[in-house]
């Protein structure tokens, strides 16, 4: 007879308040002749400060009462950038720019309205950026460069734009644009343009993604002499490309992604070095690498014991990254160039010993027609076959890593094992199986999370009579579908996720304002797929206890869809709760409702499992 999570035995009981506090992460970080620079994200406040390390010393730049996060496109990046005597910032609060001296002082507006601002570049005395303006008809977007008292339009026209790029000796700019209805990740373009003689900017050309196949393209960079760089998958996988005496052509690169799917801005995975060398981390297997290839094809491997690894900088001496392994959280590491120790500046202390620690396992398994990918974590201190958790991601083109997350490890403590799925639309395993996705969301997702359940299964890991599913966002759509489609799961949790993908599209922010049609099909043409996909009009099939989590600010997934599954199971007589944060949006950022979700969700599955 198998034990119940209960009664498995649980040394010094890992707390749902532990695991949140052991989510502190860094969004991005910038070296510069004053030192090195990263923003910080700490649960306990829910704000991001920027952190300044320089002599051995780190100290908190930003003062209380702001904090540093940007929200073009909902999901923000590039919040700040280096300036000559200091930075700029994005002000969560009020989404404008604030400059800030390195001396103490306090943060200084340097732009006032309603824009949001995001991306930022510091070039030629200037901030570039993209620029998100609201109006009661539309949304639009931009790129500017905002200086004291002026401010110029560099681009506008196309729906979207990223990554805005000069050279160093100004007389070159780059940036991605796209428009509707395409997403970052399926199609986008790279622009560049020339500065004359007096000062003005030549019309824009396209360098590429104008003509031949579809391509997604990301991160433009500039060598020393100025030549043009950028991220492509043409050739499957996103690799670099670039002006090179061929012309326009890839670079020596492994046939493995460079980098994730785009869904923030100011991504670091790769970076132009002299004689067309370059460094770069990518993906083998979901697991991170980190290496200079020469223009030869040669690669230098930099081994380090991280398994995902981004936010790439470097000057003279180091290279540095945001980094994390399986048994070490976010960390700001420094590397040196010649001998590749590595110093850890910030983070990285693990929450648990090592060896109370569940490793990741990849997963590769057979799913309906097609191959998925994951990661399993067995149970700590469990039954023989224990109770499975298959987690879900966001995006739903996004992915997960096979680095330390409390999370994982709050239920690997508690006697589940976890099932973490890159199922098929993920990103990080080349443009084929990114794009598979597309037309079948709540179809080969669902049949990936079923089928890993059978997988583990059939290997004696765990026991399929107890197995949950729980997802936030698009993983929350694939949860509420799985329920409803199909019996394999005994409960399950949506955090903010998705019950009514039509619902969705009427309500959603512009940069996802198509991606439905790309997910599923034409609201209006493709009505019944919808409706065969939507778990809101499928609710009496769902025949397991469902928990909720969402929060009331969210613009993404409005709260109205939650309370309307939510009511439409306790209607059929199906066990179900709501908890509603009134100060979240889309994902949760205070600690003491993190906890809270984490505990419910705990308390939840312990109840079916006892009745």
């Amino acid at each position: 007879m198998n034990e119940t999570p209960e009664s498995s035995p649980v040394v010094e009981r890992f707390s749902a308040e532990q695991a949140v506090a052991a989510g502190t992460d860094f969004a991005e970080l910038r070296v510069g002749p004053h030192g090195l620079f990263w923003n910080e994200f700490r649960p306990r406040d829910g704000a991001c400060r920027l952190w300044h390390w320089r002599d051995g010393q780190a100290h908190c730049l930003t003062p209380d009462g702001f904090s540093v996060r940007s929200r073009v496109y909902e999901y923000g990046g590039g919040s700040f950038c280096l300036t000559d005597d200091g930075l700029v910032f994005v002000n969560e609060a009020d989404q404008q720019l604030y400059t800030q001296d390195l001396n103490g002082g306090l943060p200084q507006a340097l732009t006032e309205g309603q824009c949001r601002y995001g991306d930022l570049r510091w070039a030629d005395g200037q901030v570039l950026a993209v620029e998100e303006t609201h109006s009661a008809e539309q949304v639009e977007h931009r790129l500017v460069a905002i200086g004291a008292g002026q401010r110029e339009v560099l681009a506008e026209g196309a729906d979207f734009y990223a990554s805005p790029t000069l050279s160093a000796d100004g007389a070159r700019l780059a940036w991605v644009e796209w428009n509707r209805p395409e997403q970052p990740w399926t199609a986008t373009r790279l622009f560049c343009c020339e500065r004359v003689s007096d000062g003005q900017w030549t019309p824009a050309h396209c360098i590429a993604g104008d003509h031949g196949p579809a391509q997604s393209l990301q991160q433009p960079r500039f060598d020393d002499r100025g030549r043009l760089y950028c991220l492509s998958d043409h050739n499957g996988f996103w690799q670099p490309w670039g002006e090179t005496a061929q012309g326009w052509s890839a670079l020596p690169a492994a046939q493995v992604d460079h980098a994730a799917a785009p869904w923030q801005l100011g991504a670091s995975t790769w970076l132009p070095m002299a004689d067309q060398h370059y460094l770069a981390t990518w993906f083998e297997d979901g697991f991170s690498r980190l290496g200079v290839r020469h223009v030869d094809g040669t690669l230098e491997n930099i081994d380090v014991d991280y398994s995902r690894l981004r936010c790439l900088d470097l000057d003279h001496d180091h290279l540095y990254a945001i980094a994390a392994s399986p048994v070490c959280p976010p960390a700001v590491i420094a590397i040196n160039r010649y001998n590749h120790q590595v110093q850890v500046l910030a983070g990285g202390v693990p929450p648990l010993p090592a060896e109370r620690i569940s490793q990741p396992q990849s997963l590769r398994y057979s799913s309906g027609d097609g191959i998925a990918h994951g990661f399993f974590y067995p149970a700590i201190a469990a039954a023989e076959r224990p109770p499975l958790v298959v987690f879900v991601h966001g995006g739903p083109t996004s992915a997960c890593y096979p680095a330390l997350d409390p999370r994982i490890q709050y239920w690997t403590q508690r006697g589940f094992a976890v099932a973490d799925l890159n199922y098929r639309g993920s990103s990080g395993y080349g443009r084929t199986y990114r794009q598979a996705l597309h037309l079948r969301w709540g179809e080969i997702d669902v049949e990936d999370a079923c089928a890993v359940v059978s997988h583990l299964a059939e290997r004696g890991l765990v026991d399929p009579a107890q197995a949950f599913i729980r997802g936030g966002s698009a993983g929350g759509y694939t949860t509420l579908c799985a329920l409803a489609f199909h019996n394999v799961f005994r409960a399950g949790a949506s955090l903010y996720g998705v019950s009514d993908p039509q619902a969705l599209a009427r309500a959603t922010h512009k940069f996802e304002g198509d991606y439905l049609d790309w997910l599923i099909g034409d609201p209006l043409e493709d009505a019944e797929r919808y409706r065969q996909r939507t778990p809101l009009l499928h609710a009496a099939q769902i025949k397991v206890p469902v928990i909720f989590f969402q929060g009331e600010l969210d613009a993404v997934v409005v709260p109205e869809q939650t309370r309307s599954m939510l009511a439409a199971l306790k209607a059929n007589g199906i066990r179900a709760e709501g908890h509603f944060y009134p100060s979240e949006r889309h994902g949760f950022r205070t600690a003491a409702n993190l906890a809270h979700a984490l505990e419910e969700e705990w308390r939840f599955y312990r109840q079916v499992l006892d009745n």
